[in-house]
């Protein structure tokens, strides 16, 4: 949602959209999140300029969040959790939801 949200995407709603833009609302963001986001872009699937670490960066700091914690509960949830496939790096971010 953190990049769909950056990206302008219409596939969040605009209640959610309206929530993630409200000062009052405490939005975390898994570590996982940054480094998908780097992936989508070194394949091609999105395109951040100037470039995709700098872009990451401004990011940051334009929608202030907090850093959720990876920890070894995380990553043997992340395995335990039930969801209708295997990528692992949303398998992280739901994990990282949950604990």
């Amino acid at each position: 949602m953190w990049l769909w949200y950056l990206l302008g995407d219409q596939r969040l709603s605009s209640q959610l959209q309206t929530a993630i833009a409200d000062p009052n609302t405490e939005l975390w963001l898994s570590p996982i999140s940054i480094w998908e986001t780097l992936i989508l872009a070194e394949k091609g699937r999105i395109s951040l300029h100037p470039d995709p670490i700098t872009w990451v960066n401004l990011a940051l700091k334009r929608l202030k969040t907090r850093e959720a914690e990876m920890n070894y509960a995380i990553a043997i949830l992340s395995r335990q959790i039930s969801l209708p496939h295997q990528d692992p790096a949303d398998r992280f971010i739901v994990a990282t939801a949950i604990f």
